[in-house]
């Protein structure tokens, strides 16, 4: 049972290293070239292994890599762009 949480604070007690803003545009740039593949296999790899994906156009919490690629199978079907 927890007793407090804060969610600001990771449980392992590791903070988190800053990246820079090119590295964040870097990020990016390669999860816009996996939606541009159309294939969804390509954009869940973009997701770490421990990923929670709250996407836009679903109410479901896409918790695993499988349920992150289905996610995916539809939503690329509307062509996006970042």
């Amino acid at each position: 049972k927890i007793s407090q949480h804060h969610s600001s604070v990771m449980p392992e007690g590791l903070k988190p290293e800053a990246i820079t803003e090119d590295e964040v545009k870097d990020l990016f740039q390669l999860w816009n070239n996996a939606l541009a593949t159309e294939d969804p296999d390509q954009v869940a790899q973009r997701y770490a292994s421990k990923a929670v994906l709250l996407p836009t156009v679903s109410d479901v919490p896409r918790t695993d890599y499988a349920l992150i690629k289905d996610y995916f199978v539809s939503f690329l079907k509307k062509k996006p762009q970042g």
